[in-house]
């Protein structure tokens, strides 16, 4: 082998411990991604991440004032004879979570991690639901507000 081929080696192992290490960089300064919760309506479902998250420690009233106000949260279109399954990461369930509709508590807290509510409630007006668009919100924390995923459910005509 000659010097020259030696160095071209060389210099090929010292790039690609240099990309390795740039790429591990870039990974580690993500985001880690929060725990998903999906609402499930006849066969159509739609999942998220938290609109509100603090890797599971408690979020101060400004945060949770900013995300209440996120107008960019998925929507589903609910028929009002069908189910409306709420299923949540296991990691929201070990912290209990409650079924928020129009910012009001629907359901009591749980630590399971599938729910089911009848879709009708969700436009009923003696439940505070005004027209056919309904927001809610899954909260994660008994005591504390440790996440906050909200959905937006339209009425299927």
């Amino acid at each position: 082998m000659t010097t020259m081929q030696s160095a071209v080696r060389r210099r090929r192992a010292v790039a690609a411990a240099g990309a390795v290490s740039a790429g591990l960089l870039l990974l580690s300064a993500c985001d880690k991604p929060t725990p998903i919760a999906t609402i499930t309506v006849g066969t159509s479902s739609v999942n998220s991440e938290a609109t509100c998250y603090n890797d599971g420690n408690a979020l101060d009233t400004a945060s949770l004032a900013k995300c209440i106000k996120n107008p960019d949260i998925k929507s589903i279109k609910v028929d009002t004879e069908e189910t409306v399954r709420f299923g949540v990461d296991p990691k929201i369930a070990d912290s209990g979570w409650t079924i928020l509709m129009n910012g009001q508590p629907l359901t009591d807290s749980s630590k399971k991690t599938y729910r089911t509510i009848p879709g009708s409630v969700f436009f009923n007006a003696q439940y505070g639901a005004q027209g056919d668009t309904t927001t809610v919100a899954l909260k994660m924390g008994d005591k504390t507000v440790k996440g906050l995923w909200s959905f937006k459910l339209k009425k299927a005509a």
